[in-house]
């Protein structure tokens, strides 16, 4: 190997010295000593990266044409810093070159055939292919940077996470779980005492309508029940001033005959007797009833606007107003076809025709002051609705 020096002159070493070394390892290592890559003296040179590695390898069969030969083993060795002749020689006797022509015609003719056989163009992909040099680094896979400590970290955490999420639904699932522990006895109802009668609506489903079918049930609005006669705290009772061994089973208490038929006289210790025990208020004087001779919607409303009832009353129904409610009112659809029974009285219609009765005040004073009697003639259905509905109420009041 020979080096340049500083005035342009050329020191040979010894030839017997780098004999047993081969032309491409001496300039592997000038290319290592100045830190450069295959690709880099590509750049730099504008040689292809294939051609610089057959050089270091003595091999012609990557040169599709060798007449570049010679220029490229001269440049790499100005490139290192090597005698290019001597460099260009010692590659000739490596692999065998002889220039284009060779040392006579036949060999020039013999390679001017073998550049006239050899194909036009090499694919450099194929060159990089098949060269015993890697050019370029191998890529990284998607799995080499994955370490196996945090593979197995995610997947404790992912075992974790799962194993919680678990026992959450457990926990959810037993709290809201009910269970039905059955009973040996089912409960029964020891009594049922009920004093209060109710009052509401009274209707015509056990009357026979002469040429008309049954009447459908209005509905009642469970607020009735707010109406119906309150209990007492304290029963009514009538005092007595005799003992009690002088009372007669047969007129006091529940075998007793009706008291009609009890006289003070029947008792030895001569004080009357009282009839049945008064547990509730005092129904009022007044009685009014609603009923209709064809269907009709009502809505009653007391004066702070609670609905007590709300309903259809088709022919031959009726609504008693409750006892006790604060002074309700009146709103009524087709109300021609609405009349009134005040203590037994028939007044009405609530309106004329097929109109609408609004803020009709139900009270027996305001209901006879606004309405007269009903006129039978005006009204065919009248007489025979009317009398079965105050029939009933006797009937049932009976």
């Amino acid at each position: 190997m020979i080096k340049d020096t500083s005035d342009g002159g050329a020191l040979p070493f010894d030839e017997t010295d780098v004999l047993d070394v081969p032309l491409g390892d001496l300039m592997r290592g000038e290319r290592a000593t100045l830190g450069k890559s295959l690709l880099d003296v590509e750049r730099d040179l504008k040689i292809k990266a294939a051609h610089i590695a057959a050089i270091e390898n003595a091999d012609l069969s990557v040169f599709a044409t060798k007449g570049f030969v010679a220029g490229y083993v001269r440049s790499y060795a100005r490139y290192l810093g090597m005698d290019p002749e001597w460099t260009f020689r010692r590659f000739s006797q490596e692999a065998g070159f002889y220039g284009v022509h060779g040392e006579s015609a036949a060999q020039a003719r013999g390679a001017k055939r073998a550049f006239g056989d050899a194909p036009k163009r090499v694919n450099p992909n194929d060159v990089m292919s098949t060269a015993r040099v890697s050019f370029a680094p191998e890529r990284e896979s998607i799995f080499s940077r994955l370490e196996p400590g945090a593979l197995g970290s995610a997947l404790v955490l992912l075992a974790l996470v799962g194993v919680i999420g678990y026992g959450g639904w457990s926990v959810l699932t037993e709290i809201q779980r009910v269970q039905f522990v059955p009973v040996e006895d089912a409960p029964q109802t020891v009594a049922s005492l009920d004093p209060i009668e109710s009052a509401g609506v009274m209707s015509m489903a056990t009357a026979e309508l002469p040429d008309a079918t049954t009447p459908r049930l209005p509905t009642v609005d469970p607020i009735d029940r707010l109406y119906r006669p309150q209990a007492l705290d304290t029963p009514v009772l009538t005092p007595r001033d005799g003992a009690i061994a002088s009372l007669d089973p047969d007129s006091v208490g529940e075998f007793a005959a009706p008291p009609a038929l009890a006289r003070p006289e029947a008792n030895e210790g001569g004080f009357e007797l009282a009839g049945a025990v008064q547990v509730t208020e005092a129904p009022s004087a007044d009685e009014v009833i609603l009923f209709a001779v064809r269907p009709s919607w009502i809505r009653v409303s007391s004066a702070s606007g609670t609905v007590l009832f709300e309903g259809t009353l088709d022919a031959g129904d009726s609504y008693t107003l409750p006892d006790g409610a604060d002074l309700p009112t009146l709103r009524a659809g087709n109300s021609g076809s609405l009349y009134f029974a005040v203590n037994g009285v028939t007044l009405g219609p609530a309106g004329p025709g097929a109109t609408i009765a609004r803020d009709v005040i139900l009270t027996a004073d305001a209901l006879s002051e606004n309405y007269v009697m009903a006129d039978a003639a005006a009204d065919p259905d009248l007489p025979r609705v009317a009398a079965l509905v105050l029939d009933t109420v006797e009937a049932g009041g009976n």
